[in-house]
């Protein structure tokens, strides 16, 4: 709703995240980022293990041109250094073990590297959490354990001012479930190159599906596409037209 208010127009919008929100708030005023004075009302949050999800919101105030160029000049400020890596390490360590204890979860937390991220010019910190009857933070198809890494992610990087690659895995579920979708993409792979039909595989979040397409990129006779939309997303493997 667009308000009045000591001679600045403003409004509240929403949307999926916070540059979502102001995207729409932006579009409502027709101004641009330097002419506004924007403000997070909420973040918004996926919900913990799919409940109780809400939308990001902002209010977003136009503000006078001899403001402008003190919000431009603060913007243009560096940045906080941030942490060293050692540190920031430690940092997400410590996060995802304060959520855990929140959480009733007795366990302990491993800091490794992702195992086959040797082409990557910033490999992946990997907090591997280890313990006994670790089932319930994995959830179906791994629904919660992304859930817990997206918080993770969040609450690290407004601590460290960064964003840093960052995986939340729980007894190395994650490499296991690599391995094996890895091997389930070959062969379905070779039924379809001689069948010469294609393969639907089952719904997969994205990083699933993501891993099926690196496995099969470089094949010979077959090549991949994700079809279907939100949790019903699969990869269909289909031969190459000759």
């Amino acid at each position: 709703m667009e308000k009045e208010k000591e001679g600045k127009r403003s409004v509240e919008a929403s949307g999926k995240n916070v540059e979502e929100a102001i995207a729409h708030g932006l579009a409502e005023l027709g101004k641009t980022r330097d002419e506004v004075e924007i403000k997070v009302l909420s973040e918004g949050s996926r919900g913990l293990f799919g409940l109780g999800a809400e939308e990001a919101r902002v209010r977003i105030s136009v503000i006078e041109p001899q403001v402008v160029e003190k919000v431009v000049e603060v913007v243009e400020k560096p940045a906080p250094t941030p942490p060293p890596e050692k540190d920031f390490r430690q940092i997400a360590k410590e996060t995802l073990e304060e959520l855990l204890a929140k959480m009733g979860v007795r366990a302990h937390v491993v800091i490794r590297r992702q195992a086959n991220a040797e082409d990557e010019e910033l490999p992946p910190v990997v907090l591997d959490i280890e313990g006994d009857d670790l089932g319930i933070l994995i959830g179906r198809r791994g629904e919660t354990l992304a859930a817990l890494q997206y918080i993770t992610r969040l609450i690290v990087s407004r601590k460290t001012h960064r964003w840093h690659p960052l995986v939340v895995d729980v007894e190395q579920y994650k490499v296991r479930r690599e391995r094996s979708l890895r091997r389930l993409a070959k062969r379905m792979a070779e039924r379809v190159s001689f069948s010469r039909q294609p393969i639907a595989l089952e719904a997969m979040p994205a990083y699933e599906r993501r891993i099926v397409h690196l496995a099969l990129r470089d094949h010979p006779t077959v090549t991949t596409k994700s079809v279907g939309e939100g949790d019903q997303r699969k990869v269909t493997i289909i031969p190459k037209t000759q």
